[in-house]
């Protein structure tokens, strides 16, 4: 089976950072564009059969555009649904620093550590997101898939492909509506191909 993974096109809170995970946030004017790329991208070099999303609208939205281009079906799957940040849900990097210095810093330094207040922790993430994995293996051996998720999302789903510990989260940068293309071998190798590959947003703007 081969993966294609990717994230959701630009939205509110990036930039200058948020924690936004659990918000259901539109896709802005230059998110669209991007997601537009993405689709052409992903359908001139790949033919798969299926999309699946995070339920979150900039998800569903950047995946309804490849399903469209694709001529294929887009469908929702919770467990790709993105870190709950709990009490820090929405806040600045700037606020959240301030409110919780300690916390923040070991979010910073040893994500792996980590427990959002009232939210998730990345263990969480792992065990769910391995859970979509499985899924897919029994439901679409032989075939392409797209998943359309999160930065966090992402990276955890990388760390476990790459055989990777939960602390080395902050070595996987994941731009919006970058290309992840992973094969997951019937002997249950698995061989990552890309990461974060964004020339197809060359000249979006």
């Amino acid at each position: 089976m081969r993966i294609i993974l990717t994230r959701h096109g630009l939205v509110e809170g990036i930039d200058p950072p948020r924690f936004r995970g659990r918000a259901q946030l539109a896709l802005t004017a230059l998110g669209q564009r991007q997601a537009q790329a993405l689709a052409s991208a992903v359908s001139a070099r790949y033919a798969p059969t299926i999309i699946y999303t995070s339920p979150r609208q900039r998800c569903r939205d950047t995946g309804n555009a490849i399903a469209s281009t694709c001529s294929v079906e887009s469908r929702v799957e919770h467990g790709l649904d993105d870190l709950d940040y709990g009490e820090w849900q929405w806040k600045t990097y700037d606020v959240a620093r301030a409110q919780f210095p300690a916390q923040f810093a070991l979010w910073k330094s040893a994500p792996q550590w980590m427990r959002f207040p009232g939210g998730e922790s990345l263990q969480v993430l792992a065990s769910r997101t391995a859970d979509v994995i499985r899924g897919l293996v029994e439901s679409h051996a032989r075939e392409t898939v797209v998943l359309v998720a999160h930065d966090s999302v992402n990276r955890v789903i990388l760390t476990q492909a790459l055989e990777l510990p939960l602390s080395a989260y902050w070595r996987l940068e994941q731009a919006p509506c970058c290309i992840n293309v992973l094969d997951l071998r019937e002997d249950g190798r698995v061989c990552v191909h890309q990461i974060n590959e964004t020339a197809h947003l060359e000249g979006v703007s």
